[in-house]
């Protein structure tokens, strides 16, 4: 845990409460970043200790989440200073602190391009490109009995999918993640079950579509092939209506690529997904949408 401490330039340093949570994810909307109407909920779940602030005469100056995934793999987001705050040190601070917070776990974050050097310096290395596509595509949902909404029956075996696409278990998060909302609907595509007692059958992947403050966002979105991506997308962009669809895609995958293509998405945005230490292999041509740039 993370307590409060004075430095010598009078800032404080805390773990959020939930408010300040929400007040860093409104920091991100005038960013630009577009977040989730209720994914503050869902980001406390993965760590509620691993979201900071910098107070300067308790004033809220600058946010940071250092969010732990156990005890080997961390992820840095929400970094933002308040713009009264800029260009006096305390992000700097603050990014300490949180770097200090997940030691010598793996760490991972979702930059943009021209901080790339800024990181580097702390020891973080370019994997690849995120790509956030976005536009406007109005798609009946695909009439396919193994499109499967999720429910908490079928929770565990998606966390048993979800395994190989992060670099530690995420349990808590996806529990959060994957509950059902307004704002927020997952769907699984579930092979039928080829013994007759009664099983489930076999995951084949799964994906969340989110309401945002523009929009519809698609994330995660995994699957084994890219008909059963296409099938998913289909199904997750169909609670979209006419609004817009964004889609955040690893740029390595060219069938991930093509997929938003196809359905006239437009690049609109991109990180530099970095890591500090040994870069995780993850299923990259498996993964047709990234969950989030906030928490990996």
């Amino acid at each position: 845990m993370v307590t409060a401490m004075k430095t010598d330039t009078a800032i404080s340093i805390c773990t959020m409460l939930p408010a300040e949570v929400d007040l860093a994810i409104e920091w991100a909307a005038r960013e630009g970043w577009n977040p989730g109407l209720d994914d503050a909920a869902c980001f406390r779940a993965a760590d509620p200790e691993g979201f900071l602030m910098a107070f300067v005469d308790g004033e809220p100056a600058a946010s940071l989440s250092a969010v732990r995934y156990g005890e080997t793999f961390g992820f840095i987001g929400l970094y933002i200073a308040a713009p009264p705050y800029r260009g006096r040190g305390i992000a700097l601070r603050l990014w300490q602190a949180g770097m200090a917070f997940l030691g010598d776990r793996v760490i991972g974050l979702d930059g943009v391009p021209e901080r790339q050097h800024d990181y580097r310096r702390s020891g973080f290395a370019l994997a690849w490109r995120n790509v956030r596509y976005s536009g406007t595509v109005t798609l009946a949902a695909p009439d396919d009995p193994r499109l499967v909404p999720v429910d908490p029956g079928l929770l565990p075996a998606l966390l048993d999918y979800d395994r190989p696409f992060f670099p530690a278990p995420r349990d808590r998060f996806l529990d959060a993640w994957l509950t059902q909302r307004d704002t927020r609907r997952s769907w699984a595509f579930v092979e039928p079950a080829v013994d007759t007692g009664g099983g489930s059958g076999r995951v084949t992947g799964y994906g969340t579509v989110r309401q945002c403050r523009a929009g519809w966002k698609i994330g995660p979105l995994f699957a084994d092939d890219a008909v059963r991506a296409d099938l998913l997308f289909r199904r997750l962009a169909a609670c979209a209506g006419t609004d817009t669809v964004i889609l955040d895609l690893p740029e390595p995958n060219p069938a991930a690529l093509d997929l938003a293509k196809g359905y006239g998405l437009s690049p609109v945005f991109e990180t530099a997904r970095m890591y500090r230490g040994t870069a995780p292999s993850l299923p990259i041509d498996r993964i047709y949408g990234v969950t989030t740039f906030e928490l990996g």
